[in-house]
């Protein structure tokens, strides 16, 4: 009996020291940032007519704040409306809508 308390408790005491081993930690590399929309701020003066036309037929009361263009001649439009709501919208270059 005293044998079979001993060989428990130096399995016990194996076990544990087992599962205490150090690991060693993994190195995280530095973050990788993609940009998924690469558009560039331009003026809202230098919208096309058909983008123009398209925000006052759509939204009559909407106001462009900021614009943004990317290299395939889409654009992003910023709007605030009079009562205060804000959102974003996109268009080609011929005024009709696109979702990204």
């Amino acid at each position: 009996m005293k044998n079979l308390v001993i060989a428990t408790a130096l399995s016990f005491v194996g076990l544990t020291a087992i599962a205490n081993e150090n690991t060693p930690e993994l190195k995280m590399d530095e973050a990788t940032v993609f940009v998924v929309q690469d558009f560039e701020e331009i003026s809202v003066s230098d919208l096309p007519e058909a983008v123009t036309a398209a925000v006052k037929k759509n939204y009559p009361t909407a106001k462009v704040d900021k614009a943004y263009k990317n290299e395939k001649d889409q654009f992003k439009l910023e709007l605030s409306l009079e009562d205060g709501t804000k959102g974003t919208v996109y268009a080609d270059s011929e005024g009709n809508w696109i979702e990204l």
